[in-house]
């Protein structure tokens, strides 16, 4: 007897845990379902997708690196946020009969949701500095413009940071910066002596497991400034111990793979994350 399923896809993809988060959740719901990883390169993409859409158990997928930008060049229909940022970590399958592939972007809400608790009561100035050009820099820079914050944007180089910012549809190339340009920089704080709050963004694969680390210097930047890590696995990168030797706040990545993740299961599943179970599930996935 089959089961409808949905899975994470991207390459690599062992690390993932979110068949862990959606397992856990369809068991506290008693639903009938499952949810696996399977790994598939940027050559097999276009094929694998074309072949699970003939599967009628087949619900959709997360999409990790580095298919955020393609996966959302292969759906038929994009909802908001993906088509503002033409990445997508989410596809769902839809139609019985003649099924197509609808990209979504649950990032932008995931990436949020750490932040949420925060107080910024008394704050002069709120910058962030966001670092790296692919999908999950485009749900953070997104997600930080809808919030009103003034974002610098990092790449490798500065035509990459530009084409991103170019992509959001952001005119002030001003902001768009190279690595080195962040080595270079220290919090705005410490130069005006404002009440200032800066986040450091790693937008990166770098620091994950299988990854170099995040070389970046912290020495400049004040005690206000708040390190913000997407990776989560490792939770403890070097990069956040480097920040929280520094005396730095800190928020790893797991906040934002439970909440991308709840909204994705809703859009499988269709019905909501029982995330009044979130203690156990972060106690599961910290094991």
């Amino acid at each position: 007897m089959t089961v409808p399923y949905a899975e994470v896809i991207g390459d690599p993809v062992a690390h993932s845990k979110s068949p862990l988060i959606h397992n856990f959740w369809l068991k506290k719901l008693g639903l009938e379902g499952d949810y696996r990883r399977t790994r598939v390169t940027s050559e097999e993409l276009a094929s694998f997708l074309a072949q699970r859409l003939t599967d009628r158990d087949w619900l959709g997928c997360n999409v990790t690196i580095p298919h955020k930008s393609a996966a959302a060049g292969l759906a038929l229909e994009m909802s908001p946020p993906a088509d503002k940022l033409a990445a997508a970590n989410c596809l769902v399958r839809h139609g019985r009969f003649e099924p197509f592939l609808v990209a979504h972007n649950s990032d932008v809400a995931g990436f949020l949701e750490p932040l949420s608790d925060l107080d910024f009561s008394g704050t002069d100035w709120l910058f962030a500095h966001v670092v790296g050009t692919g999908g999950a820099a485009a749900a953070a820079t997104y997600a930080l413009h809808q919030q009103e914050v003034t974002v610098f944007n990092y790449g490798r180089t500065y035509e990459q940071a530009e084409a991103l910012r170019r992509r959001l549809g952001e005119k002030d190339m001003d902001f768009a910066l190279d690595w080195a340009s962040f080595a270079a920089r220290g919090s705005s704080s410490v130069e005006t002596g404002e009440s200032v709050i800066e986040l450091i963004v790693n937008a990166t694969p770098m620091g994950m497991s299988g990854f170099p680390p995040l070389d970046l210097t912290l020495s400049n930047w004040s005690s206000h400034t708040i390190v913000y890590d997407l990776v989560y696995e490792p939770l403890e990168t070097d990069l956040l111990r480097a920040a929280r030797q520094r005396g730095l706040r800190t928020i790893n990545g797991l906040g934002m793979l439970i909440g991308q993740a709840a909204a994705a299961f809703e859009l499988f599943f269709e019905t909501p994350a029982p995330r009044g179970h979130d203690a156990e599930l972060r106690e599961l996935l910290t094991r």
